[in-house]
């Protein structure tokens, strides 16, 4: 007992040591290297910097980036998530030129960025970011108008074609769309991956950058109030003259608006009715599930389709998935079912209907389990649409996730 009692933690190996660090924060490993040398070695080793998320961290500065990124971080970091100074009373610049230069040349392997409340626009173009990104996801961000450009600005358009009209520069980045699309995507952006939550400068003209970007496949817009239909309209994938034009590339596609009401709806979801070739997987959510499934008939590629949190009758549904009958699956995630409302009821009239129906209950005898089921389904729509869905659509996969009914008061 006395030798188990001085043992401590130099008899451990250092695999086990690093397994123990790694449920440490970025804050604690770094405490944790000022121990001793030899943690100070262990603490630098890569196998604790791949994923590393500083959202928790809320003073973080530019000074604390070049630190980490000096002493800790390197090839070994696959996932970045950091907490911008956009809602601090602290400000100042956080993502730099050089620092994000320098991340580039020591962080060869960076395949997710995550940015939260940063202010983007000191930086002049996306392209500063790695190219080895594959996944970029902004929420509460500031983004330039020129952000998401193959080129940055200053080369594309001078100062007095920035003041011309939104016509022109639309113009202008369908032609640099074009043009690299010529050049190929070996010296343009990587990410495949594309996810704007809560980003209220993305507009139009964003969307339209992005048709240059030849390897994007999946896009999620969440709460983008200024994307209006038109704009969705412009960027869907289609045939033209000199091939394919628009996000060509796009798989998934995901719109939904879930807050802030008092913004004016610009239901972006009906740029879908003029059809997007190639588009497989389809996501709505909030006040864009109601004018999607308007559009969703004419996306002929469409095979998976996903409703979340809104409020949807039977009757929606059924009208709508009549119409697709190519979807192989369908999912509803926290929606709320309308019950379907009964005729009114007169006064002297239930009582005699309801012993005709007593009657002719007792005299059928062997209809007593369907007769359960309506009873039991009667306020409940959810079991009765999965039935009328599952004749509709044979060979589509339903799932259902926290569904509930909606009850009025009435």
């Amino acid at each position: 007992m006395e030798d188990f009692r001085a043992w401590n933690l130099d008899y451990f190996p250092e695999n086990i040591l690093i397994d123990i660090l790694s449920y440490l924060g970025v804050r604690e490993l770094v405490r944790a290297g000022r121990v001793c040398k030899r943690w100070k070695r262990l603490v630098k080793d890569q196998r604790l910097w791949r994923l590393v998320d500083l959202t928790a961290w809320k003073g973080v500065t530019s000074r604390i980036l070049w630190v980490l990124l000096r002493q800790y971080l390197g090839c070994g970091l696959r996932c970045l998530r950091l907490r911008g100074l956009l809602l601090s009373a602290r400000g100042g610049v956080f993502l730099s030129e050089s620092w994000l230069k320098a991340l580039t040349l020591k962080c060869p392997r960076l395949r997710k960025l995550y940015l939260l409340h940063a202010d983007l626009r000191g930086l002049p173009s996306c392209r500063l970011l790695p190219p080895t990104l594959q996944v970029l996801e902004l929420r509460g961000c500031e983004l330039p108008p020129s952000f998401f450009n193959q080129t940055p600005a200053s080369e594309s358009t001078g100062p007095a074609e920035h003041s011309g009209s939104s016509s022109n520069v639309v113009a202008q980045q369908q032609v640099q769309s074009t043009a690299g699309k010529r050049t190929g995507s070996s010296s343009g952006v990587s990410i495949e991956r594309l996810v704007l939550n809560n980003v209220p400068s993305f507009t139009d003209q964003h969307l339209q950058s992005l048709t240059s970007w030849e390897r994007l496949s999946r896009l999620e817009l969440r709460d983008t109030f200024r994307v209006t239909a038109n704009g969705l309209r412009s960027c869907a994938a289609k045939h033209s003259g000199s091939g394919m034009e628009g996000l060509s590339k796009l798989k998934f596609l995901e719109i939904g608006i879930t807050g802030r009401h008092g913004y004016q709806l610009q239901m972006a979801s009906l740029g879908l009715g003029s059809g997007w070739l190639g588009l497989e997987e389809l996501s709505l959510g909030g006040k864009e599930v109601g004018p999607g499934l308007l559009c969703a008939s004419r996306l002929k590629d469409l095979h998976s389709l996903c409703l979340w949190t809104c409020n949807l009758s039977e009757m929606q549904v059924l009208r709508s998935c009549r119409m697709i009958r190519q979807l192989r699956k369908l999912e509803f995630l926290e929606v709320f079912f309308q019950p379907k409302q009964a005729p009114p009821r007169v006064d002297g009239e239930g009582s005699d209907q309801e012993e005709e129906e007593r009657d002719s209950g007792e005299a059928a005898g062997g209809n007593e389990e369907e007769d359960g089921h309506k009873r039991q389904d009667g306020n409940d729509p959810i079991p009765r649409l999965q039935r009328s869905l599952a004749a509709l659509l044979p060979h589509c996969t339903l799932v259902f996730t926290n569904c509930s009914v909606q009850i009025n008061s009435d």
